[in-house]
């Protein structure tokens, strides 16, 4: 019996060191990369789809939009003293005959292809257009928001710091002023003040007439090109035209974004962990800016991506005020004129510019956020 348990036992261990354990750890980590590759692909895929999907229903809702609103596009080409034979013609160059799904289909191609038609108040490419005009809004629409996120986040954890005092009530009417003051009042007031009583700042539009043409376009962005070109008399004069409608729009951002702040930190101040920092004797400073600030940076992001795209949208009113040059006005002024090719494309643009700008704010979510990872 002895003999015939070690010749088992000898069987055994001769047989173990047949079975190779290296390679089943190789597999394992092989087969977490193939998944960890497919879940990126799927997450990456599905990104792409919900874009693409977004899109097409931006597209839906301009193109039916444009068929819903009671202006005749033909009658803002041909004019209302046509003949009927010229209407008809005009009517079937236009494709304006065809049913409404070969529209639409012929629609989605022509913006795919980055043909938004022509504009009846121009003359040129709607594409061309928006391409010219933009860039301004983009330019005053940038240095709103970098002035609201500046003072509003630090006026918003002020505010919240101090619950309760003068600093959180004077805060609080400043937001509320933001909300409730018109844009066009406002604005108006400015040039009064600013620009015709004390001439801090130049007056309407983008540059003084005899500054225009002296910079080469690079870029669309007059701050930047006349860097570019090095010349600081036409960048001065720029920002002098840019500070105060910049300013105005800010001070709207900056209400919505002081608000959010102080409800943000209102909520992780009464937090235990903030509690609990304070009672082991953290300095305020960095109690707030440390231990309460930090979990805030996330949803922040959100709000000021979502208030930068509501200034790229919203700033119809200044811009006819101080008679900026950008989509907004050339909104207003293709609305005004039945230019119905130049309405669609310039709200398509705007909500493209939301579209993306949602989508930045999620991918950095998920970058300052690990737990969206």
């Amino acid at each position: 019996m002895p003999r015939a348990a070690h010749r088992q036992q000898e069987s055994r261990v001769s047989i173990e060191p047949a079975v190779e354990p290296g390679p089943a750890p190789a597999r394992t980590g092989a087969s977490g990369r193939m998944r960890a590759g497919r879940r990126f692909a799927f997450s990456l895929g599905g990104f792409v789809i919900t874009i693409a999907l977004t899109f097409l229903g931006l597209l839906a809702i301009t193109f039916f939009i444009g068929r819903v609103i009671p202006i005749d596009p033909v009658l803002a080409v041909v004019g209302d003293r046509a003949p009927q034979a010229v209407y008809e013609r005009v009517r079937v160059e236009m494709g304006l005959d065809r049913p409404l799904i070969v529209q639409f289909l012929s629609y989605v191609g022509d913006v795919l292809t980055g043909n938004l038609g022509m504009s009846v108040t121009t003359g040129r490419p709607v594409a061309q257009d928006l391409a010219r005009v933009f860039p301004a809004t983009l330019e005053m629409a940038t240095l709103g928001i970098i002035i609201g996120v500046a003072l509003g986040v630090p006026m918003g954890v002020w505010a919240a710091a101090r619950q309760g005092t003068i600093t959180d009530q004077i805060i609080r009417v400043v937001g509320l002023l933001g909300y409730s003051v018109p844009a066009f009042w406002l604005g108006l007031i400015g040039l009064l003040l600013f620009y015709a009583r004390l001439q801090w700042v130049s007056g309407p539009g983008r540059l003084d007439i005899f500054y225009d043409g002296l910079v080469p376009t690079v870029t669309g962005l007059l701050l930047v090109d006349s860097l570019i070109a090095g010349d600081w008399t036409v960048f001065r004069n720029a920002v002098s035209h840019l500070v105060l409608p910049a300013s105005i729009l800010g001070f709207f951002s900056l209400a919505y974004i002081a608000r959010m702040t102080r409800s943000f930190m209102l909520d992780q101040l009464n937090q235990e962990y903030v509690i609990t920092a304070r009672v082991k004797g953290v300095p305020e400073r960095q109690v707030i800016w440390r231990h309460a600030f930090r979990p805030i940076r996330v949803p922040l992001i959100t709000v000021i991506g979502l208030s930068y795209a509501g200034l790229l949208e919203g700033s119809v009113m200044i811009e006819t005020v101080f008679s900026w040059p950008g989509i907004g006005n050339y909104l207003t002024s293709a609305l005004l004129n039945a230019d119905m090719n130049a309405v669609l494309g310039a709200t398509l643009v705007i909500g493209a510019v939301f579209i993306a700008i949602n989508k930045i704010s999620d991918v950095l979510y998920r970058v300052l956020d690990p737990r969206a990872r």
